[in-house]
């Protein structure tokens, strides 16, 4: 795919290999390493320090959130994410492009791609394919961490691109807006733990498992594939949507796919399952589980 096809969602190992190779990376572009892992598992941050695209940054999910809400992965606040990505060098007019190390392919590059869009950047896309891909095409590595002079980041939140606990809370009644689960249908369905929390999901909510999007490779499916997905499940692209998950991160897999399909305003539900199982009532935390045992 051209990496301007709408909007630049997405750019190709290839294209940003040539600007790798060509000197790109500076003021106008920034490459950002969004990679998070479960701590047991992986340390982001030390494979980073270890293997990553020439002249990228580290964007650390921990540090550029709400580090004073309750719930994992909370956007912060307009001023903090300023801060945060002026000192790895992104101004309003660079494009970025975000990536991560995950074996999927991509998995929390999406989330920061969101973020810069919440604040008011257009000019972000996702590497299709991610890092895994970026390594197998043999495309360059480096050990080299890179020092971006800070630069002047000016954030404004896009409300209509997040919704809160109280605006899903009421939808349940009105049905405003369609909402989309990405999580893995046994999560949604409410028939296994959905890390440590017993699971389910908001009433009228469609399941779409994130990893739909995905070819076996770990790139984006073509948009036809992804459109006839959002067909099956009867999921209207020309009517308000919001995505959800566990903590806000996988949700923004539908943002990007619907995004790909020409829908750019899919809101994201930050808190997603997370902050729905402590604060809303029984009632509205539908799950199979729990309606076999009644």
């Amino acid at each position: 795919m051209a990496p301007n096809v709408l909007g630049r969602a997405l750019v190709t190992a290839k294209w940003l290999s040539e600007a790798v190779r060509a000197g790109r990376v500076g003021t106008s572009l920034r490459v950002l390493d969004a990679s998070w892992y479960p701590p047991q598992k992986r340390n982001a941050r030390q494979e980073f320090k270890e293997r990553h695209i020439p002249g990228a940054s580290f964007f650390d999910i921990e540090e550029c959130r709400d580090q004073s809400s309750p719930y994992d992965f909370m956007l912060p606040s307009e001023s903090h994410f300023a801060d945060y990505v002026g000192r790895l060098g992104v101004s309003n007019d660079t494009h970025v492009v975000v990536y991560d190390g995950d074996e999927l392919g991509t998995f929390y590059a999406p989330r920061a791609w969101w973020m810069f869009r919440a604040f008011g950047h257009k000019e972000v896309s996702v590497l299709n394919g991610g890092f895994k891909n970026w390594v197998k095409e043999g495309h360059p590595v480096t050990a080299e961490v890179s020092q971006p002079a800070p630069a002047i980041f000016k954030a404004k939140l896009n409300t209509t691109l997040l919704k809160t606990f109280e605006e899903m809370m009421q939808n349940v009644g009105s049905l405003r807006f369609q909402v989309v689960d990405s999580r893995p249908e046994g999560r949604f369905q409410g028939t296994e733990l959905d890390q440590g929390l017993e699971s389910g999901h908001i009433p009228g909510a469609v399941n779409i498992p994130f990893h739909s999007f995905l070819t076996e490779t770990g790139h984006e499916k073509s948009i036809e594939e992804i459109q006839q997905i959002f067909r099956e499940k009867k999921v209207d692209l020309s009517k308000p949507l919001t995505a959800t998950c566990r903590k806000g991160v996988t949700a923004c897999h539908i943002a990007l796919a619907a995004y790909m399909c020409g829908k750019r305003d899919v809101a994201v539900y930050d808190g997603s399952w997370s902050e729905w199982f402590h604060r809303a009532p029984p009632r509205y935390k539908v799950s199979e589980l729990k309606r076999n045992k009644a």
